[in-house]
């Protein structure tokens, strides 16, 4: 079995994917807008997520995604949530962190990040389709270094014009493929992307 690193990522049309769920959730650089998501909604983002949530497996997430999870879901397994909350407690959760002291108090969790490449590749051997969930910091690493299979970007009709980006200035060169696009009835737009080999082409348009 071959599994998958699969990124999902809730961003605006400028590329911002900063706390969409709530004011509290990432603060750092006095970001304002925290919670944006919850301005525009769309049921189909609803059924795209669920759809996803399908065939995981097993959750990779950043430190700080990780403590906000488990502080959150342990607590919503039953009522409306209650069938994410309570796949979330069941599946094994990895967090990715140099920090060999880490306290890791949810069930299921373990520390990777001494040698990357080599635990995701452990983590496809293991898993069908690990999801890495927000996590901005750390999807940087794994798309700078395109160790992830499919990013999975749910993109709405916002623009911010501040906020941690999916591809920040600086980010590594690298071409994407287009795994499908759907639009949804609120606005919001699924885009899935795998990695493609080869570097970045240049020319003159019409030549």
């Amino acid at each position: 079995m071959t599994g998958r690193i699969i990124i999902d990522l809730f961003t605006t049309l400028d590329g911002v994917a900063q706390a969409p769920g709530g004011p509290e959730e990432d603060t750092s650089g006095r970001f304002p807008f925290g919670g944006w998501q919850a301005g525009v909604p769309d049921d189909a983002v609803g059924r795209w997520v669920m759809d996803g949530m399908s065939t995981l497996d097993a959750l990779l997430l950043g430190r700080r995604t990780y403590d906000i999870f488990a502080g959150y879901w342990p607590q919503h397994t039953t009522g409306p949530e209650g069938s994410i909350g309570r796949l979330f407690d069941r599946v094994p959760k990895y967090v990715a962190s140099r920090n060999a002291d880490l306290a890791l108090d949810w069930q299921g969790s373990t520390r990777i990040g001494d040698d990357l490449p080599a635990e995701l590749a452990r983590l496809r051997e293991k898993h069908e389709d690990v999801h890495v969930i927000g996590s901005i910091d750390f999807v940087h690493t794994l798309l700078d270094g395109q160790l992830f299979d499919v990013l999975q970007l749910w993109v709405y009709p916002l623009v911010l014009g501040r906020g941690k980006k999916v591809f920040p200035d600086g980010a590594a060169a690298a071409n994407l493929t287009l795994l499908g696009a759907e639009a949804g009835g609120g606005g919001a737009v699924s885009l899935r992307y795998a990695p493609a080999e080869g570097e970045i082409r240049t020319g003159v348009m019409g030549s």
